[in-house]
Parts: C-alpha cells; structure tokens; sequence
C-alpha cells in the first residue's frame, strides 16, 4: 500500500529557537501591516541584511542554496552505510557497482546537469521541487496514518471546559497568526545562521487540494478570510473573527461562540460526515470532491468547501474524553475519520478540556508548527496573553450565531462517504500505537556521561531492534536543512558499523561493560558526525535522489540503483525523529514502510518519550524491548564509569 519513494520524511528533526524572543516580539506585533525592519544589528558572518525586506525575511536572500555533494564523497558514506546490513558477498557487489558508476562517464554528466540546475538563478533550492511532489504532493495514500503528524498538549488544569480551552489556545493562536503574516516574527536560528521562514507561509489560511496526478496548495488572504472554521458531530460551522465592531474577539466571545456551536450541534451526528471524504485516497477523494461540486448546480457546496479551505484554521471539538496516552495519541493521530478536514492543520479539544494539534505536512515539516504550538501554550501557561476583558452577561451582546456551513448531497455522495468510512475504519484497525513513557532518565543523566542525547536514544532504539530482529534497523532519521533556501529535510542514517559493534557486544554475555563503553562512545560520535553531514545537505540519500531525478527519458539506469542494497538500505523499517518539548505530552506519525515502525520520540530532563505505530508488527514487544535497552545502556555506561574510577584510584593500601 505505502510506495518506498515517499518514505523519505514524514516528520522533522526539530531546529532550536528563542521561545522568549518570540513571545517578546508578540507585543510589538499588530494586524498584518508589513514594513522593513528599522532595528540596528549586524548580520551573522556570511549573511546579510536586505533593508527592504520584512524582519521576518531579512536575511532570507542571504540564505545560502543547497549544495550538490561531490560523487566520492557520497558514494564513499553510501557504502558505510551499507556495510552493517548486508552480508560480504552482497557488500561486494555493492561496491562494485559504486565504483562502477563513480567513474563512469555517465554519472559525471548526471553530477554536472545537477550542478548546473543548482547554479540556475531561478531555482534556488534543487531538490525542493521534485522533493515536494515525490514525497508529498504526488504521493497518493490517505494523508492520515501516512503523511499527517501529531502533537498531544500538556493538560491545563485551568481550563477543562472544552469551550474555555478551545478560546483560549485559538486566542492565542491569534498573535502568533498577526506576526507571522505580517511577517514581523523573528526568524529562527540555529547556531547563530538564520534558518529559511518561507514555509511559514502556509501555516494559516491555507489548504492542500486533492487533484491528479499530484496535489496542488492554496494560500488564502487573511484579510479577506478571517475566520475559524469548527466541527462538531461531524458538521462544520464558521466564526469570524472579530465582532460587530470590527474588533478581534475576546477569550470570553470565542468561549461563547463554541458554546453555542456544541449546543446547536447536539447530540446526533450529521449521517453525512463530508470531513471523511478527506481521508481517503488522494485520487479517490479528488474524484469525490468533484462529484460534490457536481451535486450543488447552485454552488453551494463550493462556497461551503470554501470557508473551510480558507480558514485560518480548523478546530475540532471531539465528544471524547481521552485520558490515557494512548487513547489521546489514538486521538490526535487519526481521530474517527468523520470529525477532521485532514487537508489543513487542525486544533483538536477534547469534551474533558484535552487538547492537541494535528499536522497537514505537504507544504511544511515540523519546526514551524512546533513554534506556534509552543508559543499558544507558552503564552497561556505563562499569562503572557491578552485574553481580553472577563465574560459577563453583555459579552454576547454584538456576536451574530456561528453559521453552520451546509452541504447539498444525493444518494451518490452519501455512497462516497460511505465507502471512504469503511475504507478508513479498515485501514486504522490494521494499526496500533503504544506510547512508552521511560521514567529510568532523561537528558540530565545522560548529559552526565558527556553523550549528546539524541545520539544516546537513536543508540537504545538499535539496541532494542537487535533484541527483536537479531540485526541493525534500516534506520531514517530526520535532519532539518533549512539553513538553505527552501530546505526541508535530510537524512541521518543511524544505524552504522559502530552501533552494530555496540550492540552485538550488549548482547555478548562475554563482553566487559569497559569494551561496550569504549564501542558505545564510538558509535555516538559516529551518529553525531552524520548528523552533521546531514544537516549541511552532505547526506546520502537526497543526493542520490537528485542525480537518478535528473535522468533522460531512455538513459539506461545505473546498476548502483539495480543493485539490491540500494532498495534495502532505503527501506525505512525504523522511521524516527526526536521533538522534544516540556509543552507536549507526546507526538508521533505512522509507519512508512508496510513491515517497518514509525517511531518518534521526545527527550525530557527525566524521561524519554516514544511513541511507536505499526501494522500491528509486535508493537508492544518492541515497547518491552526500548525499555529494557534503555535500562541496560544505563547500567553498562554506570558501571564502566565506576570500573574506570576504581582503576584510576588503584589498589587500596594495606596498612
């Protein structure tokens, strides 16, 4: 079901930003004037400031291009990668084959056309175009359990009303929505470079389409479309937002306009849920979106359609009351299939004041939506925003009622909808989803033993892959590249020759807990160097993408991309990034390979988080398995330190 070519990213490996600095700069922001940036700062080395353009934009010309790496390089990381999956004989052929096309005539040509297409001025991103239609524009699978990602929020004890929860997360929502459009939001940073916003664009008022043979993106003006769009029992309903005169609503105003919505939607679901049609196929819910325009002559069903594409966002208020982490992931992940609109981000709040964030990923990966989840959470835990003046008996005095957007339907839509309901319940009963919230440690331990902490947690994950399956994991880890122009994602291939050494050794009753230190150590630093090849657009897989794309129609594919390692070690059975925030509970995405597992994961100061999804591949075993390997790499490094403390003391003096 799920094509291999898509595998590349479901998810983003998370750049670091100034949530202070954002919050700070909330207050100097205001409706969606734009205007240059008048501040007085000096550009990082290598970058420079465009006096014309919007703060939020101001280094963005500088921003380097994506580079195109050379042909040794990338075949020379190839082959290591490839080394720990395949037997000798297999490695042989392999590299045979490398060596075959790295001196061929033909690979050269294909490295100069991509060169030349990285030098073109008008293309200042080489991959971003075919990337974005290979990996998520042409894909054709259901959007949902495939491409969208999820964020559960941390509880707020404040607000379990969902009507007071729900106001206030879109409240402050608002602020960060005027800075972003008005392009007034600092950009983000990674070790002082400027990382590309231009994927904020597409964080409001903006939809993706389904069309054949691959999806198409909508952005609409804010202005001119500045509502929020609900759905309540599987029907949808429009609130501006401002009031009559003219001014945004207040925390009290939304709190009543979604009381009214939960009212006016009572208890029984529409039995014609239009959301579902959203789930499917893309190219059956293209077919099916026409079919709707065609069973409205009066239009209806377009301007409906519409309001909800348009909107700055939707906001889906579940009858549910989820308390575990499964339930909740269950939740925010997938939902019923009825009471979503899974082309545009969504806000998800729960009956019991719970709430989540479901992400559209074809025009962004996760950064963006994490510093805007982060901020409205940020902003209300901290008190840092005007919710507006306290409900009393006059607030809903000037608030027209929420519209609920109608839909005209015939018995051939109705049989749609009901077809893509059965094709959704079909395809989310083959799943499951455990969450393994570690309590043994978290960063603050680990950091301890001087290990960075991502490259500890990718290290437990081969470790527990290896208990399981008596081998290393085909492993994608994704790596950000937006300090290149249009840059999406990278990379990290985490399992390598060392994390084999290390975990074949915890798995050798033999071994000493010295060795396994020794080979552990080794195996980080090996994780963080790729991770920093991959992060500078100097990873494997993008390249080798590129230069196959670039072929003519007729040329004879190189026997590198014949050869079986090539598919092997590009089939994803371990899909993993790591998010880590002190303001979620928990994220995740699917599965990106039929036999494989999605696995996401967030490190806190005393836990790590993972939340694993699967066809229902022993996904619980492989929960047991992280657990224990997680213990276990504790255990091995505590008691090589203490070994190595002993040895550096000597032998006791006897008196």
């Amino acid at each position: 079901m799920l094509r291999l070519t898509s595998s590349i990213s479901r998810s983003s490996h998370i750049g670091n930003y100034s949530l202070s600095a954002t919050l700070m700069s909330s207050k100097r922001s205001a409706g969606f004037k734009s205007s240059p940036s008048s501040r007085s700062e000096t550009a990082p080395p290598g970058y420079s400031i465009d006096p014309k353009a919007t703060p939020m934009l101001r280094f963005q010309e500088s921003i380097p291009h994506l580079p195109v790496p050379s042909l040794d390089n990338t075949a020379r990381k190839y082959l290591d990668t490839v080394r720990p999956h395949v037997s000798d004989a297999a490695y042989a052929e392999t590299e045979a084959a490398v060596k075959e096309f790295v001196a061929s005539p033909q690979a050269a040509e294909l490295q100069e056309r991509l060169k030349a297409r990285a030098a073109d001025p008008n293309t200042p991103n080489w991959l971003a175009d075919w990337w974005n239609d290979v990996a998520y524009m042409g894909y054709r699978d259901p959007v949902v359990v495939f491409v969208s990602y999820f964020y559960v929020h941390v509880d707020d004890r404040t607000r379990r009303n969902p009507a007071q929860r729900a106001a206030s997360l879109i409240k402050s929502m608002l602020s960060f929505r005027d800075m972003t459009e008005s392009q007034q939001l600092e950009p983000e940073k990674v070790r002082g470079a400027p990382l590309c916003m231009a994927s904020y664009k597409w964080l409001f008022h903006a939809c993706r389409y389904p069309t054949k043979p691959s999806d198409t993106a909508r952005k609409f003006d804010p202005s001119a479309h500045n509502h929020v769009v609900f759905v309540r029992k599987n029907r949808f309903y429009v609130v501006p937002l401002v009031n009559a005169l003219g001014h945004d609503l207040s925390a009290a105003e939304l709190e009543v306009q979604i009381e009214r919505i939960i009212e006016q939607a009572g208890s029984t679901p529409s039995p014609v849920p239009i959301g579902t049609l959203t789930s499917d196929n893309r190219d059956i819910w293209t077919d099916s979106r026409n079919a709707l325009l065609a069973a409205s002559p009066s239009g209806l069903n377009a301007k409906s359609l519409e309001a909800i594409e348009s909107a700055m966002i939707v906001v889906c208020l579940d009858d549910s009351k989820p308390i575990t982490r499964e339930d909740i992931s269950w939740a925010c992940w997938v939902g019923d299939g009825k009471n979503r609109f899974y082309d545009k981000h969504q806000l998800i709040v729960f009956d019991n004041g719970r709430s989540g964030f479901m992400g559209e990923h074809s025009c962004m990966d996760g950064t963006p939506t994490l510093r805007m989840n982060e901020f409205v959470l940020a902003s209300i835990a901290l008190n840092k925003v005007n919710l507006g003046p306290p409900r009393s008996k006059d607030t809903a005095a000037d608030l027209a009622p929420p519209v609920e957007l109608e839909f005209e339907t015939d018995q051939h839509i109705e049989k749609l909808v009901k077809e893509s309901e059965s094709r959704f319940d079909s395809l989310v009963a083959q799943h499951d989803l455990h969450v393994l919230h570690y309590e043994g440690y978290g960063k603050n331990q680990i950091k301890k033993f001087k290990a960075s902490p991502d490259a500890w947690a990718q290290l437990v994950k081969q470790l527990a892959f290896h208990k399981m399956f008596g081998r290393p994991g085909v492993t994608y880890e994704s790596a950000q590249t937006r300090k290149f122009q249009l840059g999406r994602t990278e990379v990290i291939r985490s399992a390598s020759n060392e994390s084999k050494a290390w975990a074949e050794a915890m798995l050798d009753p033999q071994e000493t807990d010295a060795r396994r230190a020794t080979l552990f150590r080794a195996a980080v630093n090996r994780h963080m160097q790729y991770s920093g090849w991959a992060a500078d657009g100097q990873g494997v897989d993008r390249h080798l993408f590129g230069l196959k794309k670039i072929m003519k129609e007729g040329e004879e594919l190189p026997r590198l991309y014949k050869d079986p390692s090539y598919s092997q070690t590009s089939h994803w059975e371990l899909s993993t990034s790591q998010l880590s925030s002190s303001y979620f509970e928990g994220w995740g995405y699917g599965e990106v390979v039929p036999d494989g597992y999605g696995l996401s994961y967030g490190i806190g100061d005393d836990y790590i988080r993972w939340t694993i999804t699967s066809l229902k591949r022993n996904t619980a075993e492989l929960k047991h398995y992280l657990a224990e390997a997680a213990t276990e790499t504790r255990v091995m490094m505590e008691k090589a330190a203490a070994a190595e403390a002993a040895r550096k003391e000597g032998p006791e003096t006897k008196l």
